[in-house]
Formats: C-alpha cells, sequence, structure tokens
C-alpha cells in the first residue's frame, strides 16, 4: 500500500516498455489518478493491464488554479494521488506545476517517479553539445511573437530545445533561418516509436527536406549553440545568381523562398533587379 503523498509519475512518450517498474507500482496502487484527459489515461491503463476501478480525475491547465487545492486536500485526507500527462515527464510543457508549489507550500508529501521525457530523448538523439542546454517550450504559432522568441534567445549560448507540431515546422524553420543564420539545428520525430527519426542540418537545409516530405508525428526542434559561422546571414542574391541561369524566375523565387524563410515578394523584387 502506498504512503498518502502526491506522486509525480513519467509515463512513456511512444514504446509502453518504457514505463519503469516503479511507475507501474504506483499506477497500481494510487488511490487517484489526475490527468490532462481521462480518457487517455484510462487507455494507457488498459494498455498497460492496470486496475482501472479508481477514480480518474482531469487536471489540465484550465483548471490548474481550482484544482490544486481539491487534490491537496486528497492527500492531506489520507489519499495516494498520482500525477501523470498524456506522456513523458509531468510539468515538462504539461500541467503540474501549479499543483506542486500549492503542496509544497502548504506541506504536502510529494515524490517523483522519473521515466520518459522527449526533451532529454531528443538531445540524445541529435549529435548538439549536451553540456548546456535550455528547454524553451512550445514555440508560439504568430509570425511576430515567434520571431520575438527566437530573437530574444538568439544569443543565449546553450543549446536550444523547443516543442513543435508537425503541420507548423516548415514554417518554423523558415523563419528560423532569419534570425539564427547557419546555425545547425536537429529535429527529431515520432521518438520510442516505429519511425523514430532524428534529422540534422542547417535550418534552411531542413525546411527544403521538410518541405518536399512532410513530417508526422510529435516534433521537437533543437539548435545548436551559436557560433561566429554560425550567424552568416543567408545570401539571397547570390542564392538566385545560382538558379535564374537555368531555372524559371518563378521557380528559382519559390526555391530560395524555401530555402531562407524570407518573403517571396523580396525575393521576387531582388530576382527582377538581377534579371535587368
Amino acid at each position: 500500500m502506498l504512503k498518502c503523498g502526491l506522486y509525480i509519475v513519467a509515463t512513456p512518450i511512444g514504446n509502453l516498455k518504457d514505463i519503469t517498474e516503479r511507475a507501474l507500482e504506483v499506477l497500481r496502487g494510487a488511490d487517484v489518478i489526475a490527468c490532462e484527459d481521462t480518457r487517455v489515461a484510462r487507455k494507457l491503463f488498459s494498455l498497460l493491464e492496470l486496475p482501472l476501478n479508481k477514480t480518474f480525475i482531469c487536471y489540465e491547465d484550465h483548471n490548474e488554479e481550482i484544482k490544486a487545492p481539491d487534490i491537496a486536500e486528497l492527500v492531506q485526507s489520507g489519499q495516494s494521488v498520482a500525477l501523470i500527462s498524456d506522456a513523458g515527464s509531468p510539468l515538462i510543457s504539461d500541467p503540474g506545476y501549479k499543483l506542486v508549489r500549492y503542496c509544497r507550500e502548504n506541506g504536502v508529501p510529494l515524490w517523483v517517479v522519473p521515466g520518459a521525457s522527449a526533451v532529454i530523448s531528443a538531445l540524445q538523439l541529435s549529435g548538439l553539445p549536451t553540456n548546456r542546454f535550455m528547454f524553451a517550450g512550445f514555440i508560439p504559432n504568430k509570425d511576430k511573437a515567434r520571431k520575438d522568441l527566437f530573437e530574444e534567445l538568439k544569443t543565449v549560448n546553450t543549446t536550444l530545445i523547443f516543442y513543435e507540431t508537425a503541420p507548423r515546422l516548415v514554417k518554423t524553420l523558415q523563419s528560423s533561418v532569419e534570425v539564427f543564420g547557419t546555425r545547425q539545428a536537429a529535429v527529431a520525430r515520432e521518438i520510442t516509436k516505429i519511425y523514430e527519426e532524428c534529422r540534422t542540418g542547417t535550418c534552411a537545409e531542413l525546411a527544403a527536406y521538410y518541405t518536399e516530405n512532410p513530417p508526422k508525428g510529435e516534433i521537437v526542434l533543437m539548435l545548436a549553440p551559436p557560433s561566429e559561422s554560425s550567424d552568416v546571414c543567408f545570401d539571397i542574391e547570390n542564392e538566385l545568381k545560382k538558379r535564374l541561369p537555368h531555372m524559371s524566375l518563378k521557380s528559382a523565387v519559390k526555391e530560395v523562398a524555401d530555402l531562407s524563410g524570407f518573403s517571396r515578394n523580396e525575393i521576387y523584387a531582388t530576382a527582377l533587379e538581377l534579371k535587368k
């Protein structure tokens, strides 16, 4: 029987065999499961052949403030509560930190049950420096907010790690060229799953690849620390000169736009000047 307390439990990010023995023990013995989505949690329990005769409660971004005292009260009444996210380690761009903070402020016992993390797994696959790294969470959807974030982090001397969605990856890579130049990057996706992939190159090279090969699955984008060579600006004029002698103006503009992340109108204007 588990001690009463809050257990922060990591679950698999893909391969079910990555669940730890300790995590199974805690999930099997907990009175209450606090989770982002009760349907996802119940499916996981079924796949892991864990008992479903438990209380599953929804704990997500929108109700963190309200639910934290309720969950703490369950522990104070003598129950054990396991906090899980839909996949991976709770609190890492997932709900939980407000609950942990509330429990610590109110003397509620809590323990961590570590396990799979997409951030760490992607970094291990990337081949980028691992001695210092910064996880910057999800990349904003809006163009200005995305660029502002990149500008803020541009000079931070560490490997940068982001979460991104598959449909937005190409646009994000194209946008990153303008800020990060020729800095080395890596894209990891479907980690621990059948189609696990980690591809490296400059942001422009990765943008070109994923334009031709639209990605699927969960995405982790990583950028190497800044270096003298990584701050070289993308030379639009030179790239156009390479293409215009043997390509139509439209095709050359499109290809350079895909590589550089700059707007087609800007590149088109430069191409017209070169044609003259």
